[in-house]
């Protein structure tokens, strides 16, 4: 089997593929694994990640695929949430004792961010979502509906949007809320906030994103299968409607009994268009697939100034605020028992010390570096990098009193335009399956059919997908897709 593409989506198919017995060579263009999800070092040695990326508890195939490659003790889960606005309002998600769905309740009465009229509106539109099991009937609409024209149909209050729906919903989805499929955001509310109470429940990795990866190479390499870099696909052939090879650089050739293209959906069309008609409307339909960006900001500050593991900022160009020095440096906060109770949907007590952000931030060096996080980033895309660090930079300092004092040492900042497939109504029309009309040839990654959004859990998804159409095709059938968190407390006898 030929995997073409090193990024999550890649990764997850080619190690499914070789736990099935299959000879797995895996192709990345790129010096290093990870894709989108990675890290790189700079000049002076220090690792920098491409982006933040988190996980969730309803992230039920991505903590699945990290325990399959030894990576799952690298990830930190977190039961609280904290916001913040700039006149230095703070809010808490975090689950009390009440059983679900009504186990925030109290963390969102208190939310202080929010006035009352808000937090009525809010509540309004969170039963229609759970009297409809995550379905409300509007969302069956030709073409779907924006997730901004839904919150407008539920009366919500500007507050309501702006500091509580777009806040959660643009970090989770990289879009904004005019441009999103109403069904993404109604989703993440459901399965994270709404069905079960680990589903919220954040993951960090504690090591740089690069470091997950290294238990996929040797999981494929142990099979006797191979993972070869710096492999940049140049042209595929056809012979009589079916997958005959793919072209490397000096006109070098590989074939398989099947392949899997694991690339993004440009790339993907690129290579392809010459075969354009064999493959019916799936380029055409991936031309009407947008995509959207997230800019991350590095800042490397003289001294702390951050004692959180991280901060969700509110009305301010700068969502995320990730401690990467004392997310680097702190000890593992879950015990064996809490991380299966959170695949099991069960409503094990969460030790006390992951409640407390800060009790985590260790006394570590004298520097402390903070990773800023901006998804649906347009506005940035043709600011100078001079100019974004000011901007950022003033909102850090704004957000953290001590940071006013301190020396910034150094900062960069990586912009990536085409960070995500962007979830714009009625997308779901356009996203291709994994298997598809030429023989041998399939699809992975999140932008096909996975019934989710663009996040690390789709690309997952897409793999696993992947793997399963072509041991299905060759006539021996396996399962690796992971259902969803099943509901819990209340939410079980009714969903």
């Amino acid at each position: 089997m030929i995997v073409i593409g090193g990024g999550l989506a890649g990764l997850a198919a080619g190690v499914a593929l070789a736990e099935s017995g299959c000879k797995v060579r895996l192709f990345e263009q790129r010096p290093f694994l990870g894709g989108r999800a990675t890290s790189y070092v700079l000049p002076d040695g220090e690792h920098v990640d491409n982006c933040q990326h988190v996980t969730l508890g309803c992230c039920t195939n991505l903590d699945d695929f990290y325990r399959r490659v030894g990576s799952a003790n690298k990830v930190k889960f977190f039961d609280r949430l904290v916001f913040l606005d700039p006149q230095g309002r703070r809010g808490v998600m975090q689950a009390g004792i009440l059983p679900a769905p009504f186990h925030m309740t109290g963390s969102f009465a208190a939310f202080a961010p929010l006035t009352l009229a808000d937090k009525l509106s809010i509540a309004r539109a969170m039963l229609s979502i759970l009297l409809s099991r995550g379905k409300p009937a509007d969302l069956a609409a030709p073409g779907g509906i924006s997730m901004l024209e839904w919150l407008k149909r539920r009366g919500q209050t500007k507050g309501a949007i702006d500091r509580f729906w777009r806040t959660v919903l643009v970090s989770a989805l990289d879009e904004e809320l005019d441009r999103t499929d109403a069904r993404f955001g109604i989703d993440v509310f459901w399965k994270a906030f709404l069905s079960n109470r680990g589903g919220y429940r954040m993951g960090v990795p504690a090591v740089p994103l690069a470091d997950l990866y290294a238990g996929c190479k040797a999981a494929i390499e142990q099979k006797g299968g191979e993972v070869v870099l710096r492999s940049p696909v140049r042209s595929v052939r056809l012979d009589s409607g079916a997958m005959a090879g793919v072209e490397f650089d000096a006109g070098r050739v590989e074939s398989a009994d099947a392949y899997v293209f694991a690339v993004p959906h440009t790339t993907f069309a690129e290579l392809f268009a010459p075969h354009a008609a064999q493959l019916g409307d799936t380029l055409p339909n991936l031309a009407k697939v947008g995509v959207s960006p997230i800019t991350g900001v590095h800042f490397w500050f003289d001294r702390p100034v951050m004692d959180e593991l991280f901060l969700t900022l509110i009305d301010t160009t700068t969502q995320w605020i990730f401690n990467k020095t004392a997310l680097y440096h702190s000890a593992s906060i879950i015990s064996p028992a809490s991380e299966a109770s959170i695949r099991e949907g069960t409503a094990l007590a969460v030790p006390e010390q992951s409640a407390k952000l800060g009790a985590l931030a260790p006394e570590g060096p004298a520097t402390q570096y903070l990773q800023l996080v901006i998804s649906a980033s347009y506005d940035l895309l043709q600011k100078p990098r001079q100019d974004i660090i000011d901007l950022c930079l003033s909102e850090v300092r704004q957000a953290l009193p001590r940071a006013r004092e301190a020396q910034l040492v150094k900062a960069t900042v990586i912009k990536e335009a085409a960070a995500t497939f962007s979830p714009h109504p009625g997308v779901d029309r356009l996203r291709p399956k994994q298997e598809t009309r030429i023989a041998g040839l399939y699809l992975a990654g999140d932008w096909t059919d996975t019934g989710w959004p663009a996040t690390m859990e789709g690309a997952v998804r897409s793999g696993y997908l992947a793997a399963e159409a072509v041991l299905r095709k060759s006539g021996e059938p396996r399962q690796f897709l992971q259902p969803d968190l099943p509901p819990d407390g209340l939410v079980r006898f009714w969903a």
